[in-house]
């Protein structure tokens, strides 16, 4: 019973609408007929009238407005994050030497931490996938072996630092070699489409198939 005690709380405290002075007829706003597309005589004949479905939604509004619901904030949950994207750090020798950093690395890229064992299993499946990309080479599609090339090896990137970091003292030096080795070939292949250069492309494209089967089986 609360809930209709509240409700004709409202049709009491509802304040009465004024009667106008004049003649005592209702006067629309000629923007608003044309707008809604309503005339006059139509406005005229048919008055707003209270409902139950009104009353129910002044009801609603009379409790959402006295209660205590707070707004409450998006939270980094591993399916989204309501900052800025954090940019990841290599903690490991894995740049280049010269530069101090890979030219295939792409910003802006959110990297989720799935743990070691999961991404020493995304670092697998993307070598499958570069594996791949030697169906588009050659077919007018540098654009995209571009952007699909810097994608994937940011993703290996970040994930062999972390699997690097995690390992023994024993298996780090195998694991540094075999992650600068991809990188360096990755870095001349990402060159070579850049500069859309068909031979080297397919040459280095060889190479880094190699050292990708290498990653699948380490990673296995």
């Amino acid at each position: 019973m609360a809930p209709m005690a509240n409700l004709n709380q409202i049709f009491i405290t509802f304040p009465a609408i004024p009667k106008l002075s004049g003649d005592g007829k209702s006067r629309p706003d000629a923007g608003t007929a044309r707008l809604t597309g309503i005339n006059a005589e139509e406005t005229q004949n048919h008055p707003l009238k209270p409902t139950r479905r009104l009353a129910l939604g002044l009801g609603s509004l009379g409790l959402f407005a006295n209660s205590n619901i707070s707004v409450v904030l998006a939270e980094d949950n591993g399916f989204w994050l309501t900052g800025p994207i954090p940019i990841p750090r290599a903690l490991n020798m894995i740049d280049n030497l010269e530069t101090g950093t890979r030219s295939f690395l792409k910003t802006g890229v959110y990297i989720a931490d799935i743990g070691t064992k999961g991404r020493q299993f995304r670092l697998k499946k993307y070598a499958f996938d570069l594996l791949a990309l030697g169906d588009l080479i050659g077919k007018d599609a540098w654009n995209y072996v571009r952007k699909y090339l810097r994608l994937k090896s940011t993703f290996m990137y970040f994930d062999f630092d972390k699997v690097i970091t995690a390992a023994t003292s024993d298996e780090k030096p195998p694991l540094l070699d075999l992650a600068n080795r991809l990188f360096d070939t990755v870095e001349k292949l990402e060159d070579a489409v850049k500069k859309q250069d068909l031979p080297q492309t397919e040459l280095l494209y060889k190479d880094t198939t190699v050292i990708l089967q290498e990653v699948m089986t380490k990673m296995a």
